[in-house]
């Protein structure tokens, strides 16, 4: 590969087996080549940090993030230090805290963190998790009048909050004292509390805006430490170590789907260092029973861990991921896993049967040409539409909007594509009177509409996204990294593409294509999976499967392609299994191979 970067489509795939033209990550050559020389890098994972915007003196950092760099002072952060005053009053009084947490990934990592530093700094604290269900997400007046009567004195809301305006001026009238810690687009005004802290405030010109809530929520307990250490608090009891809890951190960042840049990265990378230390006996337990192999990564925590701590508030118990990630029994935490591994199951379920008849009332309107997917149906478990909103996104390459709908009153939930802010769309939706409530990110977002008013919201989110879906959409790309044989994909290369982990939004997995690679073998996996052999000029065979492509384009390629060259497009894994370090290739896409 000779690293010429221009807008001809790469290999000349201009229409692959997905539809994508295939076109080449813009980098710089000429500092390729000086990283290449300074670091002793091979070339294409020299141009892969170029083309990541990484710098020569940013490469070290990069290849080796720590938080003595990456960490800021958390007093930057708008009413960082009222937070942390307040909670050391609170732990120093005796006073009863109860931690309000999301029932999602982020959600349980975050209470779980600051009950875990509460715990460790000597206090006792609660965790309460609404009822995705009956309560719906974020604080409510109910659960909070409630808390305060049984005893509470603080609450510390985790990953929700920050348009909860009612609830919390209701807590507030009640005498009842509310940290708001949140990570969620804000508005101009902020609910009644004693500190909200989230950088996306919009008064907060912090550059950690990217931070997921579990980020804040470990930047607090930074304060909370230091200010507990300024006060004597642990003149005569040990300090908590802050870096035990990391693995919490790091699990909560990366389900969170927030780019893996800068402090994130850091949080991540020394994060998954300490869960294989195997120290929190739920994550422990959870990796035993999702047999999880070899050091945890980014595809452990997000597809692997996450989905069944998040199973918990989907189609279980809400608050079964912070019981698992809080518990120091080894047999409670077991049974805790072997549970949520069963919710995770009747989840996917559930899942396909919503996902099947979603499918059927998109493709049915299909003819209207909408920016944005907009279904809905009776009686959907709402615990799943999240997950069909994203499979819709990547089935019709546009923003999915998911709704459930229950006696007159729909939950939805929202993913987006990259160029298109679907959290600002829903807040402005909601200022327009068209729901009951809603917010969320860039990315992602969740609503609640009254079942008349959701062909209004279609129209107004079509209406307001259409310029931005256009764009997005206008020409489907690929963007590939880089070329790299079959023959080429070894074990030694295998350790320096890894050193460019961790992997996720922001730093995207590198995307290869294997140049005029010959399919050898193909057979089906399940239902819907098919396993590949490929094989290389030189002899060299690689191991190799594509994802839910049976019944696709991309599946009809790879079968009637066996023994043609074809252009591959994957992403190379390490494949650890009982002890055996094997390569495997992940197939997204491919094209006949043209060497004209």
């Amino acid at each position: 590969m000779d690293g010429t970067v221009t807008e001809d489509s790469f290999l000349g795939v201009d229409a692959s087996a997905t539809g994508r033209r295939w076109l080449l990550r813009p980098g710089d050559d000429r500092l390729a080549l000086a990283l290449s020389q300074r670091y002793g890098l091979p070339d294409l994972i020299a141009r892969m940090l170029a083309s990541r915007g990484i710098g020569i003196d940013e490469t070290p950092d990069f290849l080796a993030p720590t938080l003595r760099r990456a960490l800021p002072d958390p007093s930057h952060l708008k009413d960082m230090d009222a937070a942390a005053v307040r909670l050391a009053d609170a732990v120093q009084a005796g006073e009863s805290i109860a931690i309000f947490g999301d029932y999602d990934v982020d959600g349980a990592t975050s209470a779980s963190l600051i009950w875990h530093y509460l715990t460790a700094a000597g206090h006792t604290a609660r965790i309460y998790v609404p009822d995705r269900i009956k309560e719906g997400y974020g604080p409510n007046a109910e659960a909070m009048l409630r808390l305060h009567q049984e005893g509470a004195d603080l609450v510390v809301t985790v990953d929700c909050g920050i348009t909860a305006h009612e609830p919390l001026a209701a807590a507030r009238d009640d005498g009842l004292a509310v940290i708001v810690v949140d990570h969620h687009v804000a508005e101009p005004a902020l609910p009644p509390a004693v500190a909200v802290v989230n950088p996306n405030r919009l008064d907060d010109d912090s550059p950690h805006k990217q931070l997921a809530a579990v980020g804040v929520a470990f930047l607090l307990v930074v304060a909370l430490n230091r200010e507990l250490r300024r006060r004597g608090h642990f003149a005569e009891r040990e300090e908590p170590d802050l870096l035990a809890w990391l693995d919490l951190v790091a699990l909560g960042t990366v389900c969170d789907v927030v780019p893996l840049t800068g402090l994130n990265r850091a949080l991540v990378s020394q994060g998954l260092k300490r869960m294989s230390a195997r120290a929190n006996s739920g994550l422990a337990a959870l990796s035993d029973i999702a047999r999880a192999e070899g050091p945890p990564n980014t595809y452990h925590a997000g597809f692997l861990l996450g989905p069944r701590v998040n199973a918990g508030g989907r189609v279980g118990e809400a608050d079964m991921g912070a019981r698992l990630l809080t518990t120091d029994d080894p047999g409670i935490a077991r049974d805790l896993a072997e549970r949520l591994d069963r919710f995770n199951a009747e989840r996917r379920e559930i899942e396909a049967e919503v996902l099947a008849a979603a499918v059927r009332q998109a493709e049915a309107a299909a003819d209207r040409e909408d920016a944005v997917v907009l279904v809905s149906g009776e009686g959907w478990h709402p615990g799943v539409i999240g997950i069909v909103a994203s499979r819709l996104v990547e089935r019709f390459g546009r923003p999915a909007a998911v709704v459930a709908r229950v006696g007159g009153i729909g939950k939805g939930s929202a993913r987006s594509v990259s160029g298109v802010d679907f959290g600002a769309a829903i807040i402005a939706a909601r200022q327009s009177g068209l729901l009951i409530n809603g917010g969320g990110h860039k990315m992602a977002a969740g609503f609640t509409v009254a079942e008349e008013a959701i062909g209004t919201l279609s129209a107004f989110l079509n209406e307001r996204l259409r310029d931005a879906v256009d764009d997005a959409m206008r020409t489907p790309t690929r963007k590939i990294d880089g070329v790299l044989s079959v023959d080429g994909a070894t074990l030694d290369f295998m350790e320096q593409l890894e050193r460019l982990a961790p992997f996720g939004v922001g730093n995207p997995e590198p995307l290869l294509v294997l140049k005029g690679a010959r399919v050898s073998f193909v057979d089906l996996v399940g239902e819907a999976h098919l396993r590949c052999a490929l094989a290389g000029d030189a002899g060299g065979k690689l191991k190799a499967i594509a994802f839910r492509a049976a019944t696709e384009p991309l599946g009809a390629l790879l079968r009637t392609g066996t023994g043609q060259r074809l252009h591959i497009a994957g992403k190379l894994r390490m494949d650890r299994w009982r002890g055996r370090h094997d390569i495997q290739f992940i197939i997204e896409d491919a094209a006949p191979a043209r060497f004209d």
